[in-house]
């Protein structure tokens, strides 16, 4: 079976997904931009869940319900911190997206969405994750597995057309 990967733009907090992906910190406790945006969206329930799983490192994910979202479960990963490529960062990030589809896969879900993890206050540069996330998810999904739709969620209209390209051209 042929698993579709596409870029839409929107809010991530709205996807009608198996799981939608938290580009979390540490803790996995709220913070900003999506993180905070997905807390706020799931309501305290998922706070109090994230507190027990006793925080994520940078490049591994952990899953939660999804409470008062659309999308019923929660995959929480940790991106890596840009400081100019220098510090593993790109390995931390293909992990994120590849232990955030194992997981999916492990709980045998159809459908994810994912968010531009690190591309915030994170500081990595948007091509640069883009193309790895593309480059990973196109990877992973040449291998058997339950998932049908993977969905990169893009905020902006220059994210989303930036991944629009990225998706367009043959690569992997």
């Amino acid at each position: 079976m042929l698993t579709i990967v596409e870029a839409v733009q929107g809010d991530i907090t709205k996807q009608d997904v198996d799981a939608i992906v938290n580009a979390a910190n540490s803790a996995l406790l709220a913070g900003a931009g999506v993180c905070g945006a997905i807390h706020k969206a799931a309501g305290p329930q998922l706070e109090e869940e994230c507190r027990a799983l006793g925080g994520c490192p940078t490049g591994e994910a952990r899953i939660t319900k999804g409470y008062n979202l659309v999308a019923r479960n929660v995959i929480h990963t940790v991106g890596p911190v840009w400081h100019g490529g220098t510090q593993n960062e790109p390995t931390l990030l293909r992990n994120c997206y590849e232990n955030s589809l194992r997981l999916a896969t492990g709980h045998k879900l159809k459908s994810i969405a994912f968010p531009a993890i690190s591309t915030g206050i994170f500081g990595y540069p948007f091509e640069l994750a883009a193309q790895a996330a593309a480059d990973t998810v196109r990877a992973f999904v040449k291998q058997p597995s339950s998932l049908e739709l993977v969905r990169f969620v893009c905020f902006s209209e220059k994210d989303y057309e930036g991944y629009r390209g990225i998706l367009a051209s043959p690569r992997v």
